[in-house]
This record gives C-alpha cells, structure tokens and sequence, in this order.
C-alpha cells in the first residue's frame, strides 16, 4: 500500500467515528454482485458531482450515511464532504480538484472496500472495534498516483 494510503487508514482506525464503519449484508451482497469495477465507476459518478467540484452542492450533508457501499466507503475513509478532505486529506476547498487529488480519493474508496470484500482484517458486517488497517503492499488498488 502506498505510504500516503498506510497512514491514512492508520490515522481512520484510531478514530472512534471513522472506524466503526462496515458495509452491511446488503451492501456487501450489492458490492460483490456487481463487482468492484462497477462500484467504482458508480463512486466516480457520485463524486463528479458531489465532490470534484469547486463548490459542490449542499456540502457537508451531501453523502447519504447507508444506501450504497460508496456512501458507506466515504464516511469510514472521510472523502464525504470538503471539509473532511482538507482535515483528514490535506485535499484545501474552494477549487475543483486536480485529477490526481481525484485519483488519491477514489484510491482510498477502492481500498477501503476491497477490505470489506475479505482483502483485509475487515469482514462485511463485521465487529465496530477500531482495528489496525494494514492492506498487503501486493495488492493492486487499480489507481495510479
């Protein structure tokens, strides 16, 4: 895993909030039904218009708590608004972001989620403890940085 994405995912288990994030049996059912490919490009849908952009619209209250894994993923990896971006990403607001920033985001969703499908110590529907969030540096997050 990236040095960026380690601590990260690091500084998220420690949180209370952060942490207790799990995709439920319908999620995790929808996820791997569909694939993470799929869920993927959904996520990149969301985000072009509620994320990306300079000023999107009713940020902070933007991203639905449940309702689909994205949702769920940008609460546990705080992509869920701008201002959770620029404290947990670095990621400032007032500008569209960069399609590398764009990049760091969608990275963090995809290895978040392949946690929940069993690529990690994570398990769908699983314990709200914190644990630590160690992906093995071989598994390949399909995001270029």
């Amino acid at each position: 895993m990236p040095t960026e994405y380690a601590r990260l995912f690091n500084s998220l288990a420690r949180s209370k909030f952060r942490s207790r994030f799990r995709l439920n049996e319908k999620d995790f059912s929808y996820l791997t039904t569909k694939g993470l490919d799929v869920i993927m490009d959904h996520a990149r849908g969301f985000l072009t218009t509620r994320l990306f952009p300079d000023h999107p619209a009713n940020d902070g209250k933007q991203t639905p708590m449940r309702g689909h894994p994205v949702f769920v993923a940008q609460h546990a990896t705080a992509t869920c608004c701008r201002e959770c971006l620029a404290k947990w990403h670095g990621i400032t607001a007032e500008h569209p972001l960069t399609d590398t920033e764009q990049a760091h985001v969608l990275g963090a969703i995809r290895l978040w989620l392949e946690r929940q499908m069993g690529g990690g110590q994570d398990t769908p529907a699983g314990s709200i403890t914190a644990q630590a969030t160690q992906i093995p540096s071989s598994q390949n997050t399909g995001v270029s940085l």
